[in-house]
Order: structure tokens, then C-alpha cells, then sequence
């Protein structure tokens, strides 16, 4: 299924089973699950399978939790929604929210959200944490959790990430530092123990951090992938399952960009390819299986430019300013006004005019010619099913639309029932 937008997608973000995207215009739209509000559209109902507009204009960064979502304006201003039964918007309250709700109001640089904790960083360098205190680093020891921002790091931080119970953030000179949660060694201190106060683990050289559950991931200057944690599903792509508690070397060079999901982990190379690694029970891997990896496979070759991760599904963009998911989508998170999942990338078409326009022209043989316009170059599936409740899709032909985008199916109907069909994008 295909849907369309009136604007390029610029910036993307997956969180626990729901999905945001920011278009050129600054406009802010959601889709997937809602249960919590995290969409901000007023609503706590069912999970939305076709996006939502949130914000109409000024958002300039995005950020999906497990079940809330925070976005910054271009005024500094941080505002969030969602679930918020351990203070994680940070608004003073504890109920959850489903409408967008200002938490601070100027300077904001950079958010992250984590299970039931948020993090952000001010122009000034400063760390601020609210939320669920588990593991005792957003309101100190008393792990006593907190509805309002609390100051965590005074100066130098330029990058941050949230996991689940841990963070990472990185200094202007280069250093990694590391708090939280760390029973499965994820914060690479050698330990298993969890820290309140922020412990330095890489001296210098990093420029890119990336939280999962129990695992993060890093890249130095050189553009060498590495990672820590836990790895029961084979997420630090290291070629085992076992647990690692000191940073570990995965890929040597050429990584451009890192992202963490739950329980699995993506990267992307300087040549525009896509690799993924870990669990895979949702098909969140993209390789056309259900089989977990623990080493890195490459997805797709070239050309994508953006990337990231939710529980477990995951969404890139590509050069041509295509939008592409993978994984679950029990709850519309892919936005393609289905419920169905997928193991292999299914594009998310963005700023065309033919959405769901299937033009159909009967033939004097008895077949059906149906045609679609979408995307020059790109290869397209055709679906059949005999019923929609619930639908069972079968596969027919693959074809690649030709000049203009243009996309032509010759089939005959199926005499034993109702006829529908699809066409979606394939790799």
C-alpha cells in the first residue's frame, strides 16, 4: 500500500510501537499506536494506521519513546505527550497527555526519551533528566521519580541517548560518559552495576552514541562501529551471543550513522548502504526472514541517508526522499493504512499525487489490465486477495515501473470469489 505526502520527510523517528516523521514545512505527523496519546491528535484510541498531522509548522527535531514522544521547536521550546505515569514529560503532573503540552520553554538543543524517562540538553551544554528513577540518575539516589527537569550535568554535553534505564551523552572533547542501568554491561565499564553518578568510558575521539534496551552502540572519528551490552540476540554484531561489558569493535571504518532498537541494532556506510543485526522475530532485520543475525548483514545497498528504530520496527530514508519500514506494524506504525508487517523494506511513497488510484481497463481475453503511477525505476509487487476480513494477500508479479512512473499489470480475475488487489513497492 502506498500512501503520499505533500512534502519531503526530512526527519524520522521509531519509537516503542508507534512512529513520527517532520516534513520540509516543519509540520510534525504521527502514526501507530496511541493508546497512551503519544500522537498527540486528542486521542487515546486504537492504534491510527494512516498518518496524523500533530504540529502544522516549526518543529525542527523529533523524538519517539516507548509510549510518549517529545519535539522541539525553533524556538527552543520542548514539548511532549504521552504516557506520563513517572513524570517523564517533565510538565509537573503525572497523567498521561494526548495533545502536545509545553515542557521547557527556550534553549532545548537536542531530547531523547527512554521507557518511562526523558532526557534533553540546553545550549549551554547542560544535561536535564525527568521521569522514572530506577536506576537513580534522574533525581539522585533517593530513586524517587520526578515530573520536573532536574539538572544531571552542568556543562560541555553536546549528544545524548536514552535506553531503556541508562543513558549515554558525549563531551565537547570527544568523551564518552555513561549513567544508568547497567545489568547487562551496556555502559562498558566492566561492571554490571548500575551508576548514579556519570562514569567516563571512552576518553576522546566519538562522535555518534546509540542506546537499545540493554545494549549501546558507538562510533569514533576513524568511523569504526563499536558496542556493549547485552547480546542474547546477537544485537552488537560481534558473531556471538554473549554479554560484553567493555566496548567491543564491530566494523572497522566507513560507518556513517547508528541507530539502536530494542533488542537489534542498525548502521549505515559512508556508501549509503543499510545493515542491520540482532532480533529479528518481527522481521525488523529486513532480510526477508524471521531469523535472528549476530553478525551484520547488509540490507540495502546504497542511497539511504536516514535511519531509525523503534521496539521492533524500523523506518530509513532514502535519497530520493522515499520513507521505507520494516518490521511489526500491529499498530499502524508503518502509516501505510495497513496492519500488516513485513521482513523485507516496503516503501512509504512521499509528495505524490496517485495515492491508491488503481486505474482498471477490462480486456476482450477476460483479464484485467490494471495500472499505477508511482515512482521511475522502482519495482512494484501486485497482491491478490478473495476477501478482506481478514485479508490474505497473494503474490502475482513483480514489475518495474518505466518512464514517468508509469506501472502496468495484466491478470485475469479469480471466477471463485471477490477480486482485490494491491501494488506496493518492493526492494
Amino acid at each position: 500500500m502506498l500512501i503520499c505526502t505533500a512534502q519531503p520527510v526530512t526527519r524520522i523517528a521509531a519509537g516503542g510501537w508507534h512512529s513520527l516523521f517532520l516534513k520540509s514545512n516543519g509540520s510534525l505527523w504521527g502514526m501507530g499506536d496511541r493508546y497512551e496519546g503519544q500522537l498527540g491528535d486528542g486521542s487515546f484510541d486504537d492504534g491510527l494506521s494512516q498518518p496524523v498531522q500533530i504540529a502544522p509548522s516549526n518543529v525542527i527535531s523529533i523524538v519517539a519513546g516507548r509510549h510518549h514522544s517529545l519535539f522541539l521547536k525553533s524556538d527552543g521550546s520542548l514539548w511532549g505527550m504521552g504516557v506520563n505515569m513517572s513524570g517523564q514529560l517533565g510538565n509537573g503532573a503525572y497523567g498521561r497527555i494526548s495533545t502536545p503540552e509545553l515542557i521547557f520553554s527556550s534553549n532545548v538543543t537536542a531530547a531523547a526519551g527512554g521507557f518511562f524517562y526523558s532526557i534533553f540538553l540546553t545550549s549551554d551544554g547542560r544535561l536535564w533528566a525527568m521521569g522514572d528513577n530506577k536506576s537513580g540518575f534522574t533525581s539522585g539516589p533517593s530513586f524517587v521519580s520526578t515530573n520536573r527537569p532536574v539538572l544531571i550535568v552542568s556543562n560541555d554535553v553536546t549528544a545524548i541517548a536514552a535506553g531503556e534505564y541508562h543513558a549515554l551523552f558525549l563531551k565537547n572533547d570527544g568523551s564518552l560518559w555513561g549513567v544508568g542501568d547497567n545489568a547487562g554491561g551496556q555502559l562498558g565499564n566492566a561492571t554490571s552495576d548500575n551508576v548514579i553518578v556519570p562514569e567516563q568510558i571512552v576518553a576522546s575521539n566519538v562522535t555518534a552514541i546509540a542506546t537499545g534496551v540493554y545494549h549501546s552502540l558507538f562510533r569514533m572519528h576513524n568511523g569504526s562501529l563499536w558496542a556493549m551490552g547485552q547480546n542474547f540476540w546477537g544485537q552488537l554484531g560481534n558473531g556471538n551471543n554473549d554479554n560484553v561489558n567493555t566496548p567491543e569493535e564491530i566494523v572497522p571504518s566507513g560507518v556513517a550513522a547508528i541507530a539502536a532498537g530494542a533488542f537489534h541494532s542498525l548502521f549505515l556506510k559512508s556508501d549509503g548502504s543499510l545493515w542491520t543485526m540482532g532480533d529479528n522475530q518481527s522481521g525488523q532485520l529486513g532480510n526477508g526472514t524471521f531469523n535472528h543475525t549476530n553478525l551484520p548483514q547488509r540490507i540495502v545497498p546504497a542511497d539511504v541517508t536516514s535511519i531509525a528504530t523503534g521496539q521492533n520496527h524500523n523506518l530509513f530514508l532514502k535519497s530520493d526522499g522515499s520513507l521505507w519500514a520494516m518490521g511489526n506494524n500491529q499498530l499502524g506504525q508503518f502509516g501505510n493504512g495497513t496492519y500488516d508487517g513485513a521482513n523485507l523494506p516496503q516503501q512509504i511513497v512521499i509528495d505524490r499525487p496517485y495515492y491508491n488510484r488503481i486505474s482498471i481497463q477490462l480486456l476482450s481475453d477476460g483479464k484485467v489490465s490494471l495500472s499505477y503511477r508511482g515512482t521511475s525505476g522502482l519495482n512494484y509487487a501486485l497482491d491478490h486477495a478473495l476477501t478482506l476480513a481478514p485479508a490474505n494477500w497473494m503474490p502475482l508479479a513483480t514489475n518495474q515501473a518505466g518512464a514517468g512512473g508509469l506501472l502496468i499489470f495484466t491478470n485475469a480475475p479469480d471466477s471463485t470469489g471477490n477480486n482485490f488487489w494491491r501494488i506496493r513497492s518492493v526492494p
